[in-house]
């Protein structure tokens, strides 16, 4: 599975897991399980999302190396 599919996979869950906390809110009811398990997955996101920190740093860095004489 790539990243891709798993990050759709990951929405896809914390879309059901935000229906049971809406749900879980109109009745009334504890969702304090739902709501740790949105967490987690939130989480998850945004570690796949962020990718490699040292390819994240070169690419901020770059620009300010480049010189021009």
């Amino acid at each position: 599975m790539s990243q891709k599919q798993y990050l759709k996979v990951v929405e896809r869950e914390i879309q059901k897991i935000n229906q049971k906390i809406d749900l879980k809110i109109i009745r009334g009811e504890d969702y304090k399980r739902e709501a740790r398990d949105h967490k987690i997955m939130i989480r998850r996101m945004k570690y796949l999302k962020r990718g490699n920190p040292i390819k994240s740093f070169f690419r901020k860095i770059s620009p300010s190396l480049s010189f021009s004489f």
